[in-house]
């Protein structure tokens, strides 16, 4: 069973330096039937504008991964951590007890896009923790590349959840195929381009809740970037 999200049925909000679309309920958006996929609970797809940014604010018992798809994101957090995002990278942090920080848009000239997801961890009271990964270029073309794992298997960051993330680019015409196992769950969302799952047409900014399959194969209509999220 694949039920498809559509990218214009998002929740949205918009300031002077973001647009922002939720595939599930945040914020202000408020959607009873969209409140979450198994542990997965915030998808926000955010456009921010040169300069601006999110000041300081808190977060706790929350694993929160960012993927940055154009720009890049400054980051500063109440562990100590400045970093930078860029393309090509992921970024983990783990709230548990509580973390303060900041994102803003790394550039005065060039806008940023980024997807921020919130999964529930899966227990409360965690040590807070930051982790931050480039993969090499190459690395998630053609190919589901795993990014973020309960264990930190295969060279993945590690989240607190009995979740499995993956990454890909495909390029027009190419395919990609991840098995699930029995009892398993799925999201894709389409970050970019379009692509057939399952023979399912899903554009950039769609999503798709995945029950009760026992594969997934994504083929892209033409360059396309994905995250695939394996769940219990």
């Amino acid at each position: 069973m694949i039920v498809r999200r559509a990218a214009g049925e998002r929740g949205a909000s918009k300031r002077s330096w973001l647009e922002s679309y939720h595939s599930f309920s945040f914020a202000e958006y408020y959607d009873p039937r969209h409140m979450g996929w198994r542990a997965l609970r915030v998808i926000n797809d955010d456009r921010i504008a040169p300069a601006g940014g999110f000041p300081t604010h808190g977060h706790r018992d929350m694993e929160i991964m960012t993927y940055v798809l154009e720009g890049a994101l400054a980051h500063k957090d109440s562990l100590g951590n400045g970093s930078t995002i860029s393309p090509g990278e992921v970024q983990c942090m783990s709230a548990g007890t509580g973390i303060e920080h900041s994102e803003f848009n790394a550039s005065k000239t060039a806008p940023a896009h980024l997807l921020q997801i919130w999964i529930l961890p899966e227990k409360g009271g965690l040590k807070p923790g930051y982790q931050q990964k480039a993969f090499p270029n190459g690395s998630l073309d053609g190919k589901l590349r795993l990014v973020c794992s309960r264990d930190g298997h295969g060279e993945s960051l590690i989240l607190h959840q009995d979740v499995a993330v993956y990454a890909g680019k495909i390029k027009k015409g190419g395919t990609a195929q991840q098995n699930l196992s029995p009892g398993r769950y799925g999201w894709l969302q389409v970050a970019s381009g379009t692509v057939d799952l399952n023979g399912i047409e899903l554009q950039a900014g769609d999503g798709a809740a995945i029950a009760e399959e026992t594969a997934v194969t994504v083929k892209a209509r033409n360059d396309s970037e994905i995250l695939l999220f394996d769940l219990a």
